[in-house]
């Protein structure tokens, strides 16, 4: 649990829905700003168009509710996008950049104007199709042959469509096994690559508008590596070599699940990995407290195991990419954005949790955050305004007790991180190092604040803590502790 980033809009690669959550907050102090030249204006034209086309499939699940079996696959046929200059248009203002927000800004901020959180919510999960003749030409580019002959069996109708690419069910022939196998086939939208790299042209936009919020604040770490992240998510051949490494990581553990790449089906756009079934995360929240309390521990023993075990943090935290099964195990999808930290950066992040968590050393908290350029050094704040300005984002942990996430605590970090009335703000930075790990106060708390997930955090805290000697403290820990003796 980090300092936090300075907004959330820097998980993402274009600056649109920036603009509109900041005028709601700042209106006057933005209308400047917009005026200023013409790629501002082409942001707001952004923010309106990411809210319409959101709209406009809110309004075509809506009609599909009281639609027959055939007009609803008429409406979907409707929606489908069919070419890939459809694809480069689109995606490029949906879910190129605003679809990134809108999977975390929908179920993250309850200070959303209604409208725009159910605009936004659209995109959490699914989201038009590339139509199945379009999808079979980048399997035919890709892995040489029609879908129908690669695979044994192939569903042109994806079960998922996602910020850059759509999944599909099928059965291969196990190159390892000889046994046939259902996969899941994750291909990616032909042009979306092109959509991407236009709207990482405004990452420099990006910057210069959160600088006018906090004077001290240099961007450009934080802009570069915006733009090297995002880039990374469009290479499936990296996104199979970072779930091959959580994949053998976790091997036998009794509740993370992470599904086996098979490369023989696999290129830098397409990514076939073992099929895997269980509940969403809507599907969860029907299930009991208890159920959501086992779901709520196993999602943050895996963030932090990674981050302290593996030294790597896979940085889009989201519902979409969790499968619920009933006995509290998850299967974690999705490694496109994954950070990998040196051992420096990770004693740095071990130093802030030790002295500001873990002995409540403010001091020495201090001297840790301006020795990492987190703050500046010597800046005219008292020390203990900075322990109490950083140490919002360890309260669930400060203390041996009990406690239950809630949403206003999660929404509360993001309005705290939105704060520019502290003076601390002005005398703030954030290195390249921190920009995509503060997605766990913002991601991580805003889910585990949907379930009300309850427990003594503290206590499960000291088992990941590399510092800290702590005893297994529920059953989750207990099997944990088995699979690590075993492992070794």
């Amino acid at each position: 649990m980090k300092h936090p980033i300075r907004n959330i809009i820097l998980l993402v690669s274009g600056s649109a829905l920036f603009v509109a959550l900041r005028s709601r907050r700042g209106k006057n102090k933005l209308s400047s700003a917009i005026k200023r030249g013409s790629m501002l204006t082409r942001n707001t034209e952004l923010v309106r168009l990411g809210a319409k086309v959101g709209a406009t499939y809110a309004s075509a699940s809506a009609r599909k509710v009281f639609s027959s079996a055939e007009r609803r696959v008429e409406i979907d046929h409707q929606t489908e996008l069919k070419t890939a200059a459809q694809v480069s248009e689109r995606l490029g203002n949906m879910k190129g950049a605003l679809m990134k927000l809108g999977q975390m800004a929908s179920y993250l901020d309850d200070g959303l104007p209604a409208p725009m959180r159910a605009a936004l919510s659209q995109l959490q999960a699914s989201a038009p199709p590339m139509s199945s003749d379009l999808a079979a030409q980048v399997i035919e580019r890709e892995l040489g042959g029609d879908p129908h002959k690669i695979f044994i069996e192939w569903d042109p109708i994806p079960i998922a469509s996602a910020s850059i690419g759509q999944v599909h069910r099928a059965v291969v022939l196990d190159p390892k096994t000889g046994k046939e196998r259902a996969v899941a086939v994750k291909v990616q939208y032909p042009g979306v690559d092109k959509a991407i790299d236009a709207d990482l042209k405004n990452a420099d936009l990006l910057g210069a508008l959160l600088q006018q919020g906090f004077s001290g604040l240099d961007p450009s770490d934080m802009v570069q590596e915006v733009k090297e992240r995002i880039r990374e998510e469009l290479d499936y051949s990296r996104e199979a070599h970072n779930q091959t490494i959580f994949a053998n990581y976790y091997s036998g553990h009794p509740y993370i699940n992470v599904p086996e790449v098979l490369p023989t089906f696999s290129t830098s756009r397409v990514l076939t990995s073992e099929l895997v079934n269980g509940m969403s995360f809507a599907q969860l929240m029907e299930t009991d407290q208890e159920q959501k309390n086992l779901a709520g521990e196993c999602l943050f023993r895996f963030v932090f195991r990674s981050l302290y075990g593996m030294h790597k943090f896979n940085g889009d935290p989201h519902p979409g990419n969790y499968i619920f099964h009933e006995d509290g195990r998850i299967t974690f999808l999705d490694f496109g954005l994954v950070k990998h930290f040196t051992d420096t950066e990770m004693n740095t992040f071990i130093s802030m949790v030790k002295s500001a968590a873990y002995e409540s050393d403010i001091p020495a908290f201090r001297q840790v955050l301006e020795n990492a350029g987190m703050l500046q050094l010597n800046a005219p704040v008292e020390t203990d305004e900075v322990g109490t300005y950083f140490g919002r984002f360890y309260e669930p942990v400060r203390q041996d007790q009990e406690i239950t996430w809630t949403p206003s605590y999660a929404s509360g970090i993001v309005r705290h991180t939105f704060d520019r009335s502290s003076p601390i703000a002005q005398y703030a930075t954030v290195p390249k190092p921190f920009v995509f790990i503060q997605r766990i106060n913002l991601g991580l708390y805003a889910i585990l604040g949907e379930l009300g997930a309850s427990g003594n955090y503290r206590a499960i805290s000291k088992e990941i803590w590399p510092f800290a000697e702590g005893q297994p403290s529920t059953e989750m820990g207990r099997r944990e502790a088995d699979w690590l003796i075993q492992s070794r």
